[in-house]
């Protein structure tokens, strides 16, 4: 059982939180997964021989890291859980992980496993943000 479920559960208030634990702890959990991830493959492309070509993975891979950490605090806080600013933290989140996903992809291709490893943590992130979007 991930910290983030049982910190969901062991909560005071969870008995009123009407969302899905196993959908909010997947999302939390992915969301902190995404941004270490991405904080690696930015700093793993700074460490390739040729950079240049880097520039854009590296700064979309900083981003995504700074949102989906964002994200995951966000829809950590559930005392006072704020759907509006969870589906829009959540939006964002997504798109970031698209994106990012999209370029390290690209990367991977080439060769950069770790950029294989980012893309992989980018799609998992997006799909439980927009699961975790449904249900509220």
């Amino acid at each position: 059982m991930s910290y983030a479920r049982q910190m969901i559960l062991a909560h005071p208030g969870s008995a009123s939180l009407d969302i899905d634990v196993d959908v909010l702890s997947r999302c939390i959990d992915d969301c902190l997964n995404c941004a270490q991830a991405c904080t690696a493959c930015a700093d793993a492309c700074v460490s390739e021989e040729t950079v240049a070509h880097l520039r854009r993975c590296i700064y979309l891979c900083i981003n995504c890291a700074d949102i989906c950490d964002t994200t995951g605090r966000i829809v950590s806080h559930t005392a006072e859980f704020d759907r509006a600013l969870a589906r829009t933290t959540l939006e964002a989140c997504a798109l970031s992980c698209d994106v990012c996903g999209a370029e390290c992809e690209i990367h991977a291709k080439m060769g950069m496993v770790h950029c294989e490893i980012c893309a992989e943590a980018c799609r998992r992130c997006e799909e439980a943000c927009r699961a975790l979007i449904a249900v509220l």
